[in-house]
C-alpha cells in the first residue's frame, strides 16, 4: 500500500502541472500566427477522425474490461491518450497556420451549434485532470478508486471526443478552400 501511494504522491505534481499548463498553453497558442506559414487546411478532418476512433476506443476499452480482458483494456487507453495527445498537437498546429473559420448557420442551428461547441471546451479542460488520476490510480493499482472515478471520466471523455466530431461536421461547410486561403493571402 506504501508504494502505490509514493506512484500517487509522485505524479500529483505532475497531474495538477499538466491540468492547468495544457489549457494556457493551447490558450496562447491559439492566438499565435506563424508568419508566411501555409495554412495546414488538411488537418481538421484528420483530427475530427482521431476523435471519432478515440469515442470508438473508449466504448471498445470499457467493453474489454468488462470481459475482464485487462491487458487489452490498458492497451486501448493508452491508445486514446495518444490519440488525444496527438488530436492536441494537430488542433494547436492548424489554428496557429490558419484563421479560424466562422459558423455559418443561422437561427436555432447557431445556439445548438454553440451550446455542443462551449460544452466540448469547457469538458475538453475538464478531462485533462480526470484522465490523468484515473491513469494513475490504475498505476498505483488502486482499481477501486480507479473504476470510482473511471466513471465519471468515461462519459466525459467520450462527449468530448463524439462532439469534436460533431463540431467539425457542423463547421466543415464553411471552411475556406485551399485556393479561397491562397487568394486571401495575396
Amino acid at each position: 500500500m506504501e508504494a502505490t501511494n509514493d506512484i500517487e504522491k509522485k505524479y500529483k505534481v505532475w497531474i495538477i502541472i499538466l491540468s492547468i499548463a495544457i489549457p494556457l498553453v493551447v490558450a496562447v497558442l491559439f492566438g499565435v500566427k506563424i508568419p508566411n506559414a501555409k495554412p495546414l487546411m488538411f488537418l481538421p478532418p484528420i483530427y475530427a477522425t482521431i476523435n471519432g476512433l478515440t469515442a470508438v476506443l473508449l466504448v471498445a476499452a470499457v467493453m474489454a474490461i468488462k470481459n475482464k480482458k485487462v491487458k487489452l483494456h490498458e492497451t486501448l487507453m493508452k491508445i486514446c491518450i495518444g490519440l488525444s495527445v496527438l488530436f492536441l498537437g494537430m488542433y494547436v498546429a492548424y489554428h496557429m497556420t490558419s484563421e479560424s473559420t466562422k459558423f455559418g448557420g443561422e437561427g436555432l442551428i447557431k445556439g445548438i451549434y454553440f451550446f455542443i461547441l462551449i460544452t466540448h471546451i469547457v469538458l475538453s479542460i475538464a478531462i485533462i485532470p480526470l484522465v490523468l488520476i484515473t491513469y494513475v490510480k490504475a498505476l498505483a493499482k488502486r482499481f477501486d478508486k480507479h473504476r470510482k472515478i473511471a466513471k465519471i471520466t468515461f462519459p466525459i471523455w467520450l462527449y468530448v471526443a463524439v462532439t469534436g466530431v460533431i463540431v467539425y461536421l457542423m463547421i466543415s461547410p464553411y471552411y475556406k478552400t485551399a485556393e479561397e486561403v491562397v487568394n486571401a493571402i495575396q
